[in-house]
């Protein structure tokens, strides 16, 4: 028996040396997902986890309320990866908390749309009508982007148009009320405002539909979702895994299936080769 506890005590001492818990050492590797309110979590769950889980690992997904939490989880360790953001989100956030945080891959995203429970046309839209829109700079500057698109407004020429905000607005022919909160509030707003610009992410997760849109966002490359890891992680066996789960037919086919919602999802470049 002394003997025997002599060997654990050895194989424990060895385990801890090379930074693994004893205790979990024959347990599957456990890739922690966050993600925000919408349909990435689905995304995770349905089209990645189960070519994860044929490598032998365990996928756990974890929901934050915001775009703020899954990007200090993912920094301090308390998550492995996260799933919810565009890359110019991404790069700004990490510039200005100093995260290093690395995107791994691109994935189909639900665009920005305008929506509204007071209009059936954006040529309804009337002086003083207010449109909210999200309050991140990031994504400020890109509601700004689709008003222009939309001919509801002009942006100053002279400024970067990734970088816009409600001062940078040259004109707006319309006399519209442009109120900034916070993403995940907009889909509340329909009832009171006359219309909001509402993230792909959180207007299905309130049960907007977004054919229903009465504009629909047509999304640069730099802004479809992306994963992202630690930048320590980028290179790892797991990041790579996470990669080739994204790139397999078998998450193409879930992608594709006309029963599911990423059906209507902007696709990433690559999955046009």
């Amino acid at each position: 028996m002394g003997r025997r506890l002599s060997f654990r005590a050895s194989v424990a001492a060895l385990l801890l040396a090379c930074g693994l818990p004893f205790a979990h050492a024959s347990d599957p590797q456990t890739i922690t997902f966050g993600v925000a309110p919408g349909p990435y979590g689905d995304m995770v769950k349905q089209a990645i986890a189960p070519s994860l889980k044929e490598k032998g690992y365990k996928v756990v997904v974890r929901e934050f309320s915001d775009y703020v939490q899954p990007n200090m989880a993912l920094s301090n360790g308390s998550i492995d990866a996260n799933l919810f953001q565009h890359s110019l989100y991404l790069d700004k956030f990490a510039a200005d908390k100093g995260l290093k945080l690395t995107k791994l891959i691109v994935v189909p995203t639900a665009g920005m749309g305008l929506y509204s429970h007071k209009v059936i046309s954006v040529d309804q839209l009337k002086k003083g009508d207010i449109v909210t829109l999200s309050n991140d700079p990031t994504n400020l500057a890109r509601g700004l982007r689709f008003l222009q698109a939309m001919q509801l407004i002009t942006i100053k020429e002279n400024i970067d148009p990734t970088k816009a905000s409600e001062r940078d607005i040259a004109s707006n022919p319309k006399g519209l009320v442009f109120k900034p909160l916070e993403a995940a509030q907009l889909p509340r707003t329909l009832d009171s405002a006359s219309a909001a610009l509402v993230n792909g992410n959180f207007a299905i997760a309130a049960g907007l539909k977004l054919s229903s849109a009465l504009k629909q966002e047509q999304l640069d490359e730099n802004l479809k979702n992306v994963i992202a890891v630690r930048s320590e992680d980028a290179d790892k066996p797991f990041a790579k895994d996470i990669v080739a789960a994204v790139q397999s037919p078998a998450y193409r086919a879930v992608i594709d299936d006309p029963k599911n919602i990423f059906n209507a999802f902007q696709k990433p470049e690559w999955m046009h080769d």
